[in-house]
């Protein structure tokens, strides 16, 4: 590499991991004319910078040759594969069970711009027109599954869809899920039903002075703040839901690879 390192660049160990799930090309395929490795370097930078696509510095490829291939890794389920095996791999490193039996849904708020403003609603109690991220974590934090709403969208109407995607991602492990009371109700309780999952509604306690840390509930928290640490984030920039998915995919893939490489290292070290 000729260039000047950034601090989003992906390391030799990271690299030598995420290198077989990007290469979409089969060997009798034509040479790249751009290296891989500068193109996913490139896209690291933009969502962790929050810059548009057309701002990216000149000494990495063209924006257009980065987009496209973006485009194309998304629609492999590249960086949803690499989230999935980083997963179990945090969590055997971490003495826990490989598939988990307990999970956190809950969603966050972003609010809109001109490119995402045709399809944004308005969330009246966060009093934000944007679109809404719905997730369920493990109990570590790590992303399960996801799924992307205009922000009008009720929770409870994201319960079907993160229970079959969990249950899909965790081999029908998942048997508890514990939730916000926005989660309440019937029909939250039998969609996620037919999934084999209960869910526990964790209360709020009426009479509280200030900041109450709530039981599980914390996590979920935890990982949304991991994940506004990714400017391109923080607000919804994209055209299209599927690639406000897919880049919280690829800021969930940045989080653990670093998570999982620096307890490698702390377990190598004791």
């Amino acid at each position: 590499m000729s260039r000047k390192a950034y601090p989003s660049d992906v390391t030799d160990e990271e690299w030598h991991f995420v290198a077989p799930y990007l290469t979409l090309m089969t060997e009798d395929a034509p040479q790249r004319q751009h290296d891989m490795r500068e193109v996913f370097n490139a896209l690291r930078w933009m969502v962790r910078s929050g810059s548009p696509w057309r701002y990216l510095p000149g000494d990495f490829p063209r924006w257009e040759v980065v987009y496209q291939q973006t485009q194309r890794w998304l629609a492999a389920g590249c960086f949803q594969a690499m989230v999935h095996d980083l997963r179990l791999a945090l969590r055997v490193l971490n003495e826990r069970e490989p598939a988990p039996t307990a999970a956190i849904y809950d969603s966050r708020t972003l609010s809109c711009t001109p490119e995402s403003g045709a399809r944004a609603g308005y969330n009246g109690h966060k009093k934000t027109k944007g679109s809404k991220v719905h997730v369920a974590v493990d109990t570590l934090g790590h992303l399960l599954a996801l799924t992307v709403t205009p922000a009008n969208q009720d929770d409870r109407t994201q319960v079907e869809a993160l229970s079959e995607q969990l249950q899909e991602a965790t081999g029908e492990n998942v048997q508890l899920a514990y939730v916000d009371q926005g989660y309440s109700g019937e029909g939250a309780a039998e969609q996620a039903s037919r999934h084999g999952i209960e869910l526990f509604v964790v209360k709020l306690q009426e009479a509280k002075r200030g900041f109450v840390l709530l039981p599980r509930r914390w996590v979920v928290e935890r990982s949304f703040a991991w994940a506004t640490r990714f400017r391109r984030l923080v607000k919804d920039y994209e055209r299209l839901p599927e690639t406000v998915a897919g880049m919280h995919l690829l800021a969930f893939t940045c989080i653990m690879l670093k998570q999982c490489f620096s307890l490698i290292q702390l377990l190598q070290s004791a």
